[in-house]
């Protein structure tokens, strides 16, 4: 079973570079900087159903780890090997405009993605997207 999650993040991974890397103008490879994504604001109002506990820890590391670390880093500092190859450096999850934005912008941006992030809403469940923000907030508080 870990060997089909490794496929499933690879094939994401794989996707994203395929699909975002093309800028639809020229279809050339582009580098270009994005806008700054914004959730909409109705997503601060989206809040967590799930208590910040150890299990909800455990089980968000073990989602970052096997779907994210390999952009954003095994820190969550937007260094990870295949997040450079992207051209669009991944979120920092340390950086204070993150730690600025709700739990809600959070969850709604991981659901609907943007870009070189693909969208998880049909790959995670509700609940273990609630688990991935708060261990991005655990990551955020480390140092």
């Amino acid at each position: 079973m870990l060997k089909n999650k490794s496929l499933a993040a690879s094939f994401i991974i794989l996707s994203g570079i395929g699909l975002a890397g093309f800028s639809s103008e020229k279809n050339t490879f582009s580098h270009h900087t994005q806008e700054p994504w914004k959730a909409p604001a109705w997503a601060d109002t989206l809040k967590s159903p799930y208590h910040e506990e150890p299990l909800t820890l455990a089980q968000g590391e073990e989602l970052f780890t096997l779907y994210c670390s390999s952009c954003h880093g095994e820190g969550g500092y937007g260094d990870g090997a295949a997040g450079g190859a992207l051209g669009q450096k991944p979120a920092n999850f340390h950086d204070t405009l993150v730690k600025a934005q709700s739990d809600g912008s959070l969850f709604w941006k991981m659901s609907n993605g943007r870009g070189n992030m693909p969208p998880f809403q049909d790959v995670f469940t509700a609940e273990q997207r609630w688990q991935l923000v708060a261990y991005i907030r655990h990551l955020g508080k480390t140092e």
